[in-house]
C-alpha cells in the first residue's frame, strides 16, 4: 500500500470514528462563541466605557462621548444582532474591525497566529526532548530486558509536571533573563527570543507526556514479543522504538488534553514574555471587551486545538494501522511485582 493510500485510509478512519465527537465539539464551540458575544452585557459594565478606557485612559467618559461610541459600534442593537453581523462576515473573510484600534481583525489575528504556531513548535521540540529524558532509563533497561516492574518516573518529574506554565515562565524570565542576562526575557525580535518561552511552555508539557509514556512502557516491555526480542538479541534501539509505538494507543485518549493544555498555556506565556501571539492578543481583547478580536481569537484557538487533535489521531492511525481501528490491541498494564516469599508462611501461621 502506497503512503498516499495509507494516509487517505487513516483520514477516513479518523473521520468515521470521530463523527459524534466532532459534532459535540461543534456544539460546544458554537455555545462558546455565543457566550463570548454576551459577555459585555452579562458583566453588567457599560461596553462603551470599557472601550473608551482601552482607547484613551485619560479621556473623560462624558455622556456625549459614550453615546458616540455606542453609535459607532452599534451597541444599542443588542448582542444577538452584533453576533449575527460577525458570523455573517466570516464566510467572506471579514471578521469585522477592532472596537479599540479600528483596524481589520483578520489580518492581526493571522499575524498573531503565525507567532503562536512558531512558539508552539519550539515548545513541542522542548516537550519531546523532555519526555525522552524522562523515559530514557526505562527505554534503556526495558530494551535490554532488565527493567523489572518499576519505571523511571521520579519526584522531580512529578513536580515539574505539576508546575503551571506561568510560574515556570516567571522564574525563567526573572532568573535567566533578568538576573543572569543569558537570554532576552521580553519581546519577539529573533531566534534567541524564542528559547525561554519555548522552555516555559515545553518543560511542564514534556514532563506530563513523559510520565504518561513512562507509565505505559513497562507494560509494553513485559509483553511476549518484547521479551522474545530481547532474548534473541534484537538491537535495543529497535525494541525501544517498537515499544514506544506500542504505547501510542494508550497515549491517544490523553493527546487531546495535552494539546489543549499546550494551547491554553501559551496565553500566559505570551503575556509574561510580551510576545505578540494569539494568546496575548485574545487576553488583551478580553480585558478591553474588544468583542470582534475576542471572538475571532477564541475561535481560532479552538480550531488550532481541534486541528492538532485530529492530526494526532491521524498520526496514530498511520503508526499503528488497522490494529488501532479494529481495537485489536489490548490495554497495557504495569507488571505486578512478585510478593515477598514470607507472606504465604505468615498467612499460614495466622490461620
Amino acid at each position: 500500500m502506497s503512503p498516499l493510500t495509507k494516509g487517505l485510509t487513516a483520514l477516513r478512519d479518523v473521520a468515521r470514528g470521530g463523527g459524534p465527537t466532532l459534532l459535540w465539539r461543534f456544539v460546544l464551540t458554537a455555545g462558546l462563541v455565543v457566550g463570548i458575544g454576551l459577555l459585555p452585557w452579562l458583566s453588567r459594565t457599560d461596553p462603551a466605557l470599557t472601550v473608551l478606557k482601552a482607547r484613551s485612559a485619560d479621556r473623560d467618559p462624558t455622556p456625549e462621548t459614550l453615546r458616540a461610541i455606542r453609535d459607532q459600534l452599534g451597541l444599542d442593537d443588542g448582542p444577538l444582532v452584533l453576533l449575527g453581523r460577525w458570523l455573517g462576515g466570516l464566510p467572506h473573510g471579514d471578521a469585522g474591525t477592532s472596537w479599540v484600534s479600528g483596524a481589520q481583525v483578520l489580518p492581526s489575528v493571522v499575524q498573531a497566529l503565525g507567532v503562536s504556531l512558531l512558539l508552539m513548535s519550539g515548545a513541542l521540540v522542548v516537550a519531546a526532548v523532555t519526555a525522552t529524558a524522562v523515559c530514557a532509563r526505562t527505554l534503556r533497561l526495558g530494551s535490554r530486558g532488565r527493567l523489572g516492574t518499576r519505571g523511571a518516573g521520579g519526584t522531580a518529574t512529578a513536580v515539574l509536571a505539576a508546575l503551571p506554565e506561568f510560574l515556570v515562565a516567571s522564574v525563567l524570565a526573572s532568573v535567566i533573563g533578568v538576573q543572569l542576562g543569558w537570554l532576552p526575557a521580553l519581546g519577539w525580535y529573533g531566534p534567541q527570543w524564542i528559547v525561554l518561552p519555548s522552555l516555559a511552555l515545553g518543560l511542564p508539557a514534556g514532563a506530563v507526556l513523559g510520565r504518561m509514556l513512562d507509565d505505559l512502557l513497562p507494560g509494553a516491555f513485559a509483553e511476549p514479543w518484547a521479551l522474545a526480542a530481547a532474548a534473541r538479541g534484537v538491537p535495543p534501539k529497535s525494541v525501544a522504538r517498537q515499544a514506544v509505538r506500542r504505547c501510542v494507543p494508550g497515549l491517544l485518549p490523553n493527546l487531546g488534553l495535552f494539546v489543549v493544555g499546550l494551547t491554553g498555556g501559551s496565553v500566559a506565556v505570551e503575556q509574561i514574555f510580551d510576545i505578540p501571539g494569539l494568546g496575548r492578543l485574545t487576553l488583551q481583547a478580553a480585558l478591553a471587551q474588544d468583542l470582534p478580536v475576542l471572538q475571532t481569537g477564541t475561535l481560532t484557538l479552538v480550531l488550532v486545538a481541534a486541528t492538532a487533535g485530529v492530526l494526532a489521531r491521524l498520526t496514530a492511525r498511520l503508526l499503528i494501522g488497522p490494529a488501532l481501528r479494529d481495537g485489536a490491541l489490548s490495554s497495557l498494564h504495569r507488571p505486578t511485582p512478585p510478593g515477598p516469599r514470607a507472606l504465604p508462611l505468615l498467612y499460614g501461621a495466622l490461620l
